[in-house]
C-alpha cells in the first residue's frame, strides 16, 4: 500500500523537492539556535511563549477537529462523511506530530524532553498535554491505518477497532480542553484567565480543521483521481459557518467582560492587540487582517454565494487564516501584554525562530501528503 506514494506525476515531486528544502532550511536554522541557544529568538523573560508554542496551540485544534467528521459518521451514522473520515484521521497524525516537535524546539535543547518523561510532575498541564497528544497519536496511526488497509484488501476493519475510534472522540475533545486549561489556569495573565478559553478553544477548532478539510477535499478531487464527495463539504461548510460564528460571539463576550467589568490587565491586553496599544507596529495588523478575513468569509457562509465552489474555498481559505492569526499569534502573545511590571514586552519572531517553524511546518505537510496520496489511490482504487 506505501508503494501507492512512491509514484505520481512531476508535479506531485516537485511539491515533494520544495517541502524537503523548507525542512533543510530548518533543520540549519535549528542547528544554530541548538549551539546558540533560545537567545537566537525573540523570546524573554517577559515573554516566554512565542512563535513555537503558539503554533503548537493552533495545531492542537486542527488534529482536535477530526471529530467533526469521526463523530457524526460513527455515532450518528451519517453516511456523507464515510469518504472523508479516514482524512479527518489522517489529518490529525501530522498535526500532532508538528505539535510535539514544536514542543521539543520551545525547551531549547532536546534531551530536557527526558525530564517530562523520567520526572513527570502529576500537577503540570504541560505533562498531561504531551501524554493525552501521544496517545492521541497513536489513536489515529491504528485507527487510520487500520481501516485504509481493510479497504486496500477489499475486507471489512477488524472489530476491535471500533472501540478505538469511540475511544478518540472524546480523546480529540480532551486534547484541546488541556491546551486550554495551560492557560486557564494561570492566574497572572488575565487575557487567559477566563472559563471560556476551553470553549473558545474548541470553537476556533471546529473551524480551522474542517476548513482545512475542505481545501483538502477540493485539491483531491483537483489533483487526484478521488471524489470525496460535493455533499459532505456542503456538510463541512456548514459545520464550519456555526463554528466559527460562535468563536467570534466568544471573542465578544471578552470585550464585555473586559471593558464593561473595567479589568485593567485584560482590557490592555485587548487594547494591544485590537488598538496597538504600546507598541502599534506589533500584532495590531495581523489582529485586523484576521477580523476582516473573518467577516468577509462569514459573509460568503451565510449568503447563496457559498454554493459555488470558487467562493466556497475562498471562504474557507481566510477562515483558517484568520484562525490561525488570531489563535497562532496574536492571543499567546497578547497574554504576555502587559509584564508584571505594567510594561509592553514587544516580541517579534527573529529570522531562526521562523525558518525553524517553517521547516515544522513543511515536515507536517509532507507526512500529510504522502498520506493523502495513499488514501487517495486506495479510494481511487476502490471506485474503479
Amino acid at each position: 500500500m506505501f508503494e501507492k506514494a512512491l509514484h505520481g506525476s512531476r508535479r506531485y515531486w516537485m511539491l515533494l523537492a520544495t517541502l524537503g528544502i523548507i525542512i533543510t532550511a530548518g533543520a540549519i536554522a535549528y542547528r544554530f539556535q541548538l549551539r546558540e541557544g533560545l537567545a537566537l529568538t525573540g523570546l524573554s523573560r517577559s515573554v516566554s511563549w512565542g512563535l513555537y508554542i503558539a503554533q503548537f496551540t493552533f495545531l492542537v485544534g486542527v488534529a482536535a477537529s477530526a471529530v467533526t467528521v469521526v463523530l457524526p459518521y460513527y455515532i450518528h451514522d451519517y453516511k456523507t462523511f464515510g469518504k472523508i473520515t479516514i482524512l479527518g484521521e489522517f489529518l490529525a497524525v501530522p498535526s500532532v506530530i508538528m505539535c510535539l516537535v514544536f514542543i521539543l524546539v520551545d525547551l531549547g535543547q532536546p534531551f530536557r524532553v527526558f525530564h517530562v518523561i523520567m520526572y513527570p510532575s502529576l500537577s503540570s498541564l504541560m505533562f498531561w498535554d504531551t501524554v493525552v497528544l501521544g496517545m492521541y497519536l497513536v489513536l489515529n496511526i491504528v485507527i487510520g491505518w487500520t481501516v485504509i488497509s481493510a479497504e486496500y484488501k477489499r475486507t471489512a476493519p477488524p472489530a476491535w477497532v471500533k472501540p478505538l475510534i469511540y475511544l478518540s472522540i472524546p480523546w480529540a475533545i480532551s486534547i484541546h480542553t488541556v491546551t486550554a486549561f495551560l492557560y486557564a489556569g494561570l492566574p497572572g495573565r488575565d487575557l487567559w484567565l477566563t472559563a471560556i478559553t476551553g470553549a473558545r478553544f474548541l470553537a476556533s477548532a471546529f473551524s480551522s480543521g474542517p476548513a482545512l478539510l475542505v481545501l483538502l477535499c477540493g485539491m483531491s478531487r483537483r489533483f487526484t483521481g478521488f471524489d470525496p464527495g460535493e455533499r459532505a463539504e456542503r456538510s463541512l461548510a456548514v459545520i464550519i459557518t456555526y463554528a466559527f460564528s460562535a468563536h467570534v460571539f466568544f471573542i465578544v463576550l471578552e470585550f464585555f467582560t473586559a471593558f464593561y467589568s473595567g479589568i485593567p490587565a485584560q482590557r490592555a491586553s485587548l487594547a494591544h492587540l485590537y488598538w496597538g496599544w504600546g507598541d502599534p507596529g506589533s500584532l495590531t495588523i495581523f489582529t485586523w487582517v484576521s477580523i476582516a478575513l473573518g467577516f468577509g468569509a462569514l459573509g460568503v457562509l451565510y449568503s447563496p454565494a457559498r454554493r459555488r465552489d470558487g467562493w466556497l474555498l475562498a471562504a474557507v481559505t481566510a477562515i483558517f487564516i484568520s484562525v490561525w492569526l488570531e489563535k497562532g499569534l496574536g492571543f499567546v502573545v497578547g497574554g504576555f501584554i502587559p509584564d508584571p511590571l505594567e510594561h509592553v514586552a514587544v516580541y517579534r519572531p527573529t529570522a531562526v525562530e521562523s525558518f525553524i517553524a517553517a521547516g515544522v511546518w513543511a515536515a507536517g505537510i509532507l507526512v500529510l501528503v504522502i498520506l493523502f496520496k495513499i488514501t487517495s489511490g486506495v479510494r481511487a482504487q476502490a471506485q474503479r
